[in-house]
């Protein structure tokens, strides 16, 4: 599935330079690498490559590559970071989904249930879908899965940014 024409835009809607970029990854094709325009800031600099790709009319997949700096004193990906990666999910789904610049939108509500550990060593995918849109918010959940494993089920109301 290829991704929207409306989510290729690097620009707001008012014509300033959006706070990511969205663009297609050399290394893994038909994903797009979701960067912030600030490497400096969480995305990037904990989480560190973010791919993501569309998957449906409402789903997009998002995908990390943990690594030890993301893992716990049982060598597991840490329940935090999987639930910091849930949260980013969110929004690079959602503007791939919606084409919306999301970014400076709001997380009012995440719920989560842990199923399994997930490892280090292998990718890690967030597939979310959005549920509803009303005026101000998003209603959104999904699962994250390593390989055929579901690792955490999760649910999230997002708000909208604030009109500029």
């Amino acid at each position: 599935m290829t991704l929207p024409d409306h989510a290729n835009s690097h620009l707001s809607p008012d014509g300033e330079a959006a706070s990511f970029s969205l663009l297609p990854d050399p290394e893994f094709p038909g994903w797009h690498r979701w960067q912030l325009s600030d490497p400096t800031r969480y995305n990037d600099a904990v989480l560190g490559r973010t791919l993501v790709r569309p998957e449906g009319p409402e789903t997009a997949r998002c995908r990390i590559f943990p690594g030890r700096h993301l893992t716990n004193l049982s060598d597991q990906v840490h329940g935090s970071a999987i639930l910091g990666y849930i949260d980013i999910a969110f929004f690079a789904g959602l503007h791939v989904i919606s084409g919306t610049d999301v970014a400076k939108g709001m997380t009012v509500e995440v719920s989560t249930q842990f199923m399994a550990p997930a490892t280090q060593d292998k990718p890690l995918d967030a597939i979310v879908e959005r549920l509803r849109e009303t005026k101000r918010m998003f209603f959104m959940r999904g699962l994250i899965v390593q390989d055929e494993v579901r690792i955490a089920a999760f649910s999230g109301i997002l708000r909208k940014p604030p009109a500029a």
